[in-house]
């Protein structure tokens, strides 16, 4: 079963050891710091650079999970809540570098309310946030207003692993349960390669120049 977890647990730690390196002054570029943050954190069934031993279900390959349409569906739940706050947190801009990631094309939001909005129309009953998902969003509004560098880091690791792991991730959901139907929450308008470069070019700006005045 699909969970909040396998997101918030790698990104939680990757974000931790990528602000230490910020905080340090280390020359490396953010983003390839926060690569070989979370492949530290992966394994090498989640990932061919995984360095992480698997010692728990959600760190098992994703071909040996058993996904039911009532999970995948708290997934989506709960994944739209962390995006509608990922949304809030920089349209709202606390803190005026959050403003660079306003309207990049890598929004989910309203691409999981349409998958959400099929669902119901084909009499799917679509649950309520759960708590791993109400504590992580609220996690983020908290991080987002006193801790920047903590936040920049989620942010990389949110939009950048549903790109990569989780592109994977609904692939093989789709394949098991949703007769191969790709879900909105999957698709971009655009080159989803230059949405995640011009996202890239920002993340390495801002935290170049800006991690000293935030």
């Amino acid at each position: 079963m699909l969970s909040l977890k396998a997101v918030t647990v790698p990104a939680t730690a990757a974000a931790a050891k990528s602000a230490e390196t910020c905080h340090s002054g280390e020359p490396k570029g953010f983003v390839e710091e926060m690569k070989s943050a979370t492949m530290k954190l992966h394994t090498k069934e989640q990932a061919k650079e995984g360095e992480k031993r698997a010692t728990q279900p959600e760190e098992r390959s994703v071909a040996k999970w058993e996904p039911t349409v009532e999970g995948f569906l708290r997934f989506l739940v709960d994944s739209k809540l962390v995006f509608d706050t990922l949304d809030k947190i920089v349209d709202n801009a606390a803190f005026p570098a959050y403003a660079e990631f306003r309207n990049t094309g890598l929004e989910r939001s309203v691409s999981l309310a349409k998958d959400l909005e099929c669902f119901r129309e084909q009499g799917h009953t679509i649950p309520e946030p759960s708590s791993p998902g109400l504590t992580y969003s609220q996690y983020l509004l908290e991080l987002s207003a006193k801790d920047p560098q903590a936040f920049i880091c989620h942010f990389y690791n949110i939009y950048f692993g549903h790109s990569a792991g989780g592109r994977m991730i609904g692939k093989k959901v789709a394949g098991k349960i949703l007769n191969n139907k790709v879900l909105e929450f999957y698709k971009w308008e655009g080159q989803l390669s230059q949405l995640l470069q011009n996202v890239r070019d920002k993340l390495n700006k801002v935290t170049e120049v800006s991690f000293l005045y935030l």
